[in-house]
């Protein structure tokens, strides 16, 4: 005696087989998702540490895509105060300062943290964000590209009288007749000297 065919069982197997695919493209999909990666093309081992310094310390509220990063705002409607620049359309040369804004807190000194890095480490995100921060900047008629402009370089370290060096970078002064933002010597200007309410 013969058995007849059935087809259901046949049914299920593709089925089943669509529904396992799905899932794993669906999980391949969510776990690559936000995963950018380095992209330091020909840097020196000093920039590549700065950009992976940046982009432990920083992404959270910088953009730029050579460390993989996104923390900026991508609309100003959606802008949060925490939201930093963004570094692939700003130019920050020279590297001093950005040395200056990572010592200080940025230029406001209001949201960022001081001296999120320190030491060499500072200097080498410094070297990072001076060498690829506004490379997908407009182009705008009458103005060089950040390319084009000086990255500059570190102060020589001065001798201190205890017989250690430091950077000028950290001294209070910062060399003579320069007009970087590591002279701190200049006051911030108030309109209200005092600090006394005029009430």
């Amino acid at each position: 005696m013969e058995v007849p065919y059935d087809p259901a069982p046949m049914r299920r197997r593709p089925r089943l087989l669509i529904l396992g695919l799905t899932s794993l493209a669906v999980a391949a999909s969510i776990a690559a998702c936000g995963t950018q990666r380095l992209n330091v093309p020909g840097a020196s081992p000093t920039v590549h540490n700065g950009a992976v310094l940046f982009s432990q310390r920083c992404a959270g509220c910088h953009s730029l895509a050579y460390a993989g990063t996104h923390g900026s705002a991508a609309n100003v409607r959606s802008r949060e105060i925490t939201d930093g620049p963004n570094f692939n359309v700003r130019c920050e040369r020279p590297v001093t300062r950005v040395l200056y804004a990572i010592e200080n807190g940025g230029f406001s000194g209001a949201i960022m943290p001081q001296n999120i890095v320190l030491g060499d480490d500072a200097k080498a995100v410094a070297q990072f964000v001076s060498t690829f921060a506004g490379r997908q900047a407009p182009k705008i008629v009458g103005q060089q590209v950040c390319q084009a402009q000086p990255i500059g370089t570190f102060p020589a370290p001065t001798a201190t009288t205890g017989g250690s060096t430091s950077t000028s970078a950290g001294s209070s002064g910062g060399s003579a007749g320069s007009s970087s933002p590591n002279a701190k010597s200049q006051a911030p200007i108030s309109s209200n000297p005092g600090g006394k309410s005029g009430k």
